[in-house]
């Protein structure tokens, strides 16, 4: 498995105090008192405005991000990152209409950019990830706040912190990070 490697600056333009992460870190406070900047030097993050992995996310892949924060329109600093680990194999995700696995259902291998126009669902408020590393995004054609999801259950997104989230869009990450 390829590691990842990213390192967080104070200041915009990568500079003053550094922070470099190899893996999870679920609070980069005590380390940094702010990050304005970021250079992806090997794989894939999510990165959140919050400590413990919450608030917003923003996929970051290799490259330099001098400032981020006007790039990508957040209103906060990063607070917390998560290392997305490399899959090879094959998608398979089942999105459903309501909460707990309820309302209709289906099955994707392939991302999806328009939920309503493919499946006519209106909603997509849980899913269950079987294989491989996905982002879903608020807006039809990869657009809006998006929240990274890995293999596992999600019953209930709205007690994930995404109340008021409609997820209409899903893409796999198939970066080779």
């Amino acid at each position: 498995m390829t590691m990842g490697k990213i390192i967080f600056y104070e200041e915009r333009n990568f500079q003053g105090r550094s922070y470099e992460c190899m893996s999870d870190c679920s609070d980069m406070s005590s380390y940094l008192s702010r990050c304005h900047s970021c250079r992806v030097e090997s794989g894939c993050f999510m990165v959140y405005d919050r400590p413990n992995f919450m608030g917003n996310q923003y996929f970051m892949r290799r490259g330099e991000y001098a400032d981020y924060m006007s790039m990508m329109g957040m209103r906060d600093c990063i607070r917390s990152c998560r290392m997305i680990p490399m899959h090879r194999g094959q998608f398979r995700m089942r999105i459903y209409e309501r909460e707990n696995f309820g309302g209709q259902s289906h099955e994707l291998m392939e991302d999806c950019d328009n939920v309503m126009d493919r499946y006519r669902m209106s909603d997509c408020m849980s899913c269950n990830v079987m294989d491989g590393h996905w982002l879903m995004y608020e807006q039809p054609h990869y657009r809006g706040r998006m929240m990274y999801l890995r293999p596992g259950e999600y019953r209930s997104f709205r007690e994930m912190g995404m109340s008021g989230t409609r997820f209409m869009s899903m893409r796999r990450i198939t970066d080779m990070c």
